[in-house]
């Protein structure tokens, strides 16, 4: 095996219910940031582009519903190439009548080379089927990544075990909130997950948001080994969470 190094950055932004052009201007602005300049890859959180719920608690998202190829995917292509980064962000996606909750991967080129929908959408997420496309895993960037979101957290190891321990990378996007006075379920869960499955995560949280929604923050990115290697300081954002990460099941070399 040829280990090698993959330097990642987990984006933390406030939720703009409903506005997607103030959220791919912030997403934009951070992208060009020097806080990620010459980074590799970057994971946008859970639904951040359109939010995840509204002021008035309403998280039916089907009216921000677009196609695999609409504004919003276009636009995160867009940016991945400008930017020269690899890029992994959300869409609220229609099709053929269904709807789900998605995340989309670019690469530097800004061509989609994964595509992967939430499994087990939240409780809330009345408005969003189930997940159809199995756990993918992708090569990007010479090495191999897979995904959840958020709740698939609690059934990954069992829907998609074989998919975790071949990759070197989970891209974990989130909008995550434990109840008040809880600690961070993500404390123990996502070293455990990192363990068991030998692959490294990078996770990206909403934020802190005024005025209606207080996202929890706290996006990390976590080893192999699963000790936590950066995670974002406690306060408003937006925050970047960036690490160079030493995968250890990297790619085979040509011939072995």
């Amino acid at each position: 095996m040829i280990a090698r190094s993959l330097d990642v950055v987990a984006l933390e932004l406030p939720q703009r219910f409903g506005d997607r052009r103030g959220s791919l201007a912030e997403i934009d602005r951070l992208l060009g940031s020097p806080a990620v300049e010459g980074a590799a890859l970057a994971l946008l959180p859970e639904l951040i582009v359109t939010g995840y719920v509204s002021p008035r608690g309403d998280s039916d998202l089907r009216r921000f519903a677009e196609p695999l190829d609409g504004e919003s995917a276009q636009r995160l292509a867009e940016l991945a190439r400008a930017h020269g980064i690899a890029l992994a962000g959300p869409l609220v996606e229609e099709d053929q009548g269904r709807f789900y909750n998605s995340l989309l991967v670019f690469d530097r080129d800004g061509r989609r080379v994964g595509h992967y929908r939430k499994r087990h959408p939240w409780f809330p997420e009345r408005w969003a089927a189930p997940g159809d496309l199995g756990t993918p895993v992708l090569g990007l960037l010479g090495v191999k990544v897979t995904a959840a979101i958020c709740f698939d957290v609690h059934f990954v190891s069992a829907d998609a075990g074989g998919a975790l321990d071949e990759a070197d990378l989970l891209l974990f996007p989130t909008a995550w909130v434990d109840p008040p006075g809880e600690a961070d379920a993500r404390a123990d869960l996502l070293p455990a997950l990192a363990r068991r499955h030998r692959v490294a995560i990078v996770n990206a949280n909403w934020g802190p948001s005024s005025p209606a929604l207080h996202g929890q923050g706290g996006s990390r990115i976590l080893d192999a080994h699963g000790r936590t290697v950066a995670v974002a300081s406690a306060g408003p954002g937006p925050r970047v969470v960036r690490a160079a990460l030493h995968l250890e099941k990297a790619q085979q070399p040509r011939g072995a």
